[in-house]
């Protein structure tokens, strides 16, 4: 059975699904970045918007991808939290110089369960963990030793426990209802493939470089 990025598993997949799946396609697109070398393969652009349509962009970890969509953690009090809150779509974009390949999503966003963010925040080491609950993602900082006490308080506390997960730090889901992956090749001819979700069933065709 196939595995996401973080080894759990993605569900069954036919040898005639696995063919023209687009999310099965861009999770071995990943794992061929990790095998050529590319640093922080993971590493997407994520953009938001807010309820008036202004946009945001910013880098976030792809933390694992599975047969329901992609997904992320992050500060549900930060920007993109708020704006995901207004405005529950988004686009992502990864690009990989070491393979020469680039993949954009597009699609409505959820938040992951609860027990999916405890079961990620508890794999998380501790410092990691101490960092995350230190920090108020996105809000006004008076000056940068508040935040660094407040880290090194909680990460004396993580020496001897856990870091219990705050209620705001949470997953999201991307779930797609367009891929696209593009390669690069010369003369700049570069090869565009967009799959697009209708319904159950996904359509595929080629785009003009």
């Amino acid at each position: 059975m196939a595995r996401g990025i973080d080894g759990r598993h993605l569900g069954p997949y036919s040898r005639r699904r696995m063919a023209v799946d687009p999310i099965r396609k861009l999770g071995r697109w990943l794992a061929d970045a990790r095998r050529a070398g590319a640093e922080l393969a993971e590493a997407a652009a994520l953009a938001t918007a807010d309820g008036r349509g202004r946009p945001s962009v910013r880098y976030v970890l792809v933390k694992s991808i599975g047969k329901d969509g992609v997904v992320f953690y992050t500060n549900a009090a930060s920007r993109k939290g708020r704006e995901l809150a207004a405005n529950p779509h988004a686009a992502l974009a990864i690009y990989w110089q070491a393979t020469g390949k680039q993949v954009r999503v597009e699609g409505k966003v959820r938040p992951v369960s609860e027990a999916e963010a405890d079961a990620y925040w508890a794999e998380r080491p501790r410092t990691s963990q101490a960092a995350s609950a230190a920090s108020n993602q996105s809000r006004p900082l008076a000056a940068r030793a508040v935040l660094l006490r407040e880290y090194r308080r909680l990460e004396r506390a993580a020496r001897e426990h856990d870091v219990p997960r705050p209620a705001v730090w949470t997953g999201y889901r991307i779930i797609p209802n367009a891929i696209e992956f593009w390669t690069r090749a010369e003369p700049r001819l570069h090869h565009r493939e967009l799959f697009e979700r209708k319904g159950r069933t996904w359509t595929r065709k080629l785009l003009q470089p």
